[in-house]
C-alpha cells in the first residue's frame, strides 16, 4: 500500500554541496547496503558468466570487473525490484547483465580516450594493450546479449538493445566533440543522456519491467535513472577540476587533455573575460595541460562550480521527485536518498 506522499529534500545554495551536510541521511553506502545480499548474488552470476574457454579474455574481464566501483547501474534495479516487491531470480541475471554493458563501455572508453589510470590504477589498454581491451569489450557485450534471454521477455530485450544503440550513439556524439569549444550546453546534456545516463534509465525501467509496474511507475523509474545518472556524470565532470588523482582514481585534467568539453569549462567561458575565453578555448584545441592550474583558478573564479552544482542538484531533486512516485518502502526511500548523496560524492 502506497504511503502518505513526501516532499524530497529541497537545494540549498546556500552551501557548496545543495543539501544539508548535518542530516541524518544514511550516504550511499549505507543506502547500498540495503541490497548488499542480492549483490553477493550478482557477483556470482558474474564469475560464472565471465568464465570462458579463452584465458586472455577471463584475464581482462576479471581485471576491469574487480577494480571497485559502487556498481550503481545493478544496484539501481534491484533497488528497483525491492521497491516494487519483485523478488525472481532474474533480477539477479539482469543486473549482471547491465553491468557487463557498462564494462564494455569503459573498455572501449579508455581505448578511445588513451586513458591510463581508472578507478586508482592502470587502466586495462595500459594493461593487456588496445586490442585486447577492444575484444574483450565486445566479448562482454556479446555475453550480456546471450544473457538477456534468459529473461524470455521481448520488452526486455527492447530496453536493452535501444539501451546500447543510444551508448554507441553517445560515444560518437562525444568523439565528433572533441577539441570543439564552441560546443553549448544543450549538446552537453545530449551527450551525457546518451553515453552515460541511458543506462541508468535502462536499469530502473528493467525493475519495472520485472515488477510488471504500471506504465506510469515504469515511466518515474525511467526518469529517476535518466536525472540520477546526469547528476552523476555532470559531479564527475566538476570533480575533473576539483578533486585529486587519489580521490577520483584517475588522473586530473584528463577531459581537457582529450578535448572535452563539460559544465565547468561552457560556464566558465560563458561567465569569463575575452582573456580567460581565449585560454579556455586554446587549451580545449590543443588539449594542452600546460595552463590546467590557471584553468582550474578560472573555473573557480567565475563561479562555473557552482552553476554545475545547480545543474546537479536540478537532476537530483527530479530524481528524488520521481522517486517519490514508488511505493513507500525502504527501498524507494533508499533511492531518494541515493539522489541525495551524490551531491557530496567525493569518489
Amino acid at each position: 500500500m502506497r504511503g502518505r506522499r513526501q516532499e524530497p529534500p529541497s537545494y540549498n545554495p546556500g552551501n557548496s554541496s545543495g543539501f544539508p551536510l548535518t542530516d541524518s541521511s544514511p550516504t550511499s553506502a549505507t543506502v547500498l547496503s540495503l541490497i548488499a545480499d542480492d549483490m553477493r548474488e550478482v557477483d556470482a552470476v558474474i564469475a560464472r558468466r565471465l568464465d570462458s574457454g579463452v584465458p586472455l579474455v577471463g584475464q581482462v574481464s576479471h581485471y576491469i570487473i574487480s577494480s571497485g566501483g559502487k556498481r550503481l547501474r545493478p544496484a539501481l534495479l534491484l533497488m528497483v525490484c525491492g521497491a516494487l516487491g519483485y523478488r525472481g531470480e532474474q533480477r539477479f541475471n539482469l543486473a549482471a547483465v547491465v553491468e557487463f554493458i557498462h564494462t564494455a563501455t569503459l573498455l572501449h572508453d579508455d581505448v578511445v580516450d588513451e586513458s591510463t589510470l581508472r578507478r586508482g590504477r592502470a587502466t586495462a589498454n595500459e594493461s593487456f594493450g588496445n586490442p585486447a581491451s577492444v575484444l574483450v569489450g565486445d566479448f562482454l557485450y556479446s555475453r550480456a546479449f546471450q544473457m538477456m534471454l534468459d529473461a524470455h521477455d521481448i520488452r526486455v530485450m527492447e530496453i536493452l538493445a535501444d539501451a546500447t544503440n543510444v551508448i554507441a550513439e553517445g560515444e560518437v556524439m562525444q568523439l565528433m566533440n572533441m577539441h570543439d569549444p564552441e560546443l553549448d550546453e544543450p549538446a552537453y546534456v545530449q551527450v551525457i543522456r546518451s553515453k552515460t545516463a541511458k543506462l541508468f534509465e535502462a536499469s530502473a525501467r528493467l525493475g519495472a519491467v520485472l515488477a510488471r509496474a504500471t506504465p506510469q511507475v515504469e515511466q518515474a523509474c525511467a526518469d529517476y535513472g535518466q536525472a540520477l545518472g546526469t547528476a552523476f556524470q555532470v559531479i564527475d565532470d566538476v570533480l575533473d577540476y576539483t578533486g585529486a588523482t587519489a580521490e577520483m582514481g584517475k588522473n586530473l585534467g584528463d577531459d581537457l587533455r582529450e578535448g572535452k568539453v563539460t559544465l565547468p569549462l561552457i560556464a566558465a567561458m560563458r561567465r569569463g573575460s575575452a582573456a580567460q575565453r581565449d585560454l579556455i578555448r586554446h587549451a580545449v584545441e590543443t588539449g594542452g595541460l600546460e595552463e590546467l592550474d590557471h584553468i582550474m583558478a578560472i573555473v573557480r573564479e567565475t563561479g562555473a562550480l557552482e552553476v554545475a552544482h545547480e545543474a546537479a542538484a536540478a537532476e537530483a531533486q527530479r530524481a528524488m521527485s520521481a522517486a517519490l512516485q514508488l511505493p513507500h518502502n525502504d527501498h524507494a526511500q533508499a533511492l531518494v536518498q541515493l539522489a541525495a548523496s551524490l551531491l557530496v560524492r567525493r569518489y
